[in-house]
């Protein structure tokens, strides 16, 4: 395995966050401002002056909604995976409630995407490693790879203290691409993306990268396009760490995110575990 690092875009849109899942349910979604086009755009323009290509775990709902975005996406060289369909809680939905979700999310992505889905990504990271139904799905539906879990032991909806740092094969012909954590402190520091690269300084994620390519160790970025979109709709009445969670530095996000990707070398997550 190479010590290339992997790039990744969670895509979905403002109003589908965990922060807000008691503010918008599924029923308000289409009656909602989608952002998330001209966001994708801004990125996939800034991948190309770049010269990075990326994993996009699509949301399935997007798909459905805006097929020709998906189209673009894979036309322009990036690997499409599934984030399934309705952005819920995989642990939350139990197995058969996941298995809809995932199946519907690949129906969609098929009709968008040449390439086969090989790849997913747990909408909030809620895996639970001991749940081997959630893997098993996930081989039953031809992924060879899964990337959800956080091997932090502190985060209100997901923490997976125990779980190994560097890529390893949860399931038999299933590989785990755990996010990237250091380790500081007598704990697992994260340094992989999203509110964490709003929040620490850039030079945590410098550092971080670095000591990943010492230890012969792949990382794993992500982002969600609306993290580099300031003038998002702003939702009021959300507790302060909620707030602070989805606001802080978002127009800080764009020019850090094109540091980082002079600084480092990237690829699609399936490039780097050498699968497909």
């Amino acid at each position: 395995m190479t010590c290339m690092h992997a790039l990744s875009i969670d895509l979905e849109d403002w109003f589908m966050v965990q922060n807000f899942a008691n503010r918008y349910s599924h029923a308000d979604w289409d009656r909602l401002e989608l952002r998330v086009a001209a966001n994708t755009a801004k990125l996939l323009d800034l991948f190309d002056e770049c010269g990075v290509r990326a994993t996009f775990f699509v949301l399935g709902w997007i798909a459905h909604r805006l097929p020709d975005l998906i189209t673009e996406i894979e036309h322009r060289g990036h690997e499409i995976g599934t984030h399934g369909y309705g952005h819920e809680r995989v642990i939350d939905l139990g197995p058969e409630a996941f298995r809809r979700d995932l199946f519907v999310s690949l129906e969609h992505l098929a009709r968008c995407a040449k390439n086969p889905i090989i790849g997913f990504r747990a909408p909030s990271f809620s895996v639970d490693p001991t749940q081997d139904w959630i893997f098993k799905t996930l081989s039953d539906a031809g992924i060879l790879y899964d990337s959800s879990l956080f091997p932090v032991p502190f985060h209100p909806d997901y923490a997976n203290a125990g779980v190994p740092l560097e890529p390893y094969e949860i399931r038999q012909g299933l590989m785990e691409f755990p996010m990237t954590c250091i380790p500081r402190f007598g704990m697992n520091i994260p340094c992989s993306g999203g509110g964490y690269f709003r929040m620490f300084p850039y030079q945590w994620f410098k550092y971080g990268f670095r000591h990943c390519e010492k230890h012969g160790r792949p990382g794993v970025f992500y982002l969600h396009p609306w993290e580099i979109d300031p003038g998002q709709p702003r939702v009021t009445g959300l507790p302060l760490s909620k707030r602070f969670r989805h606001y802080v530095n978002q127009h800080k996000t764009y020019p850090r995110l094109r540091r980082l990707l002079h600084d480092f070398s990237f690829s699609p997550l399936k490039d780097v575990l050498e699968l497909g």
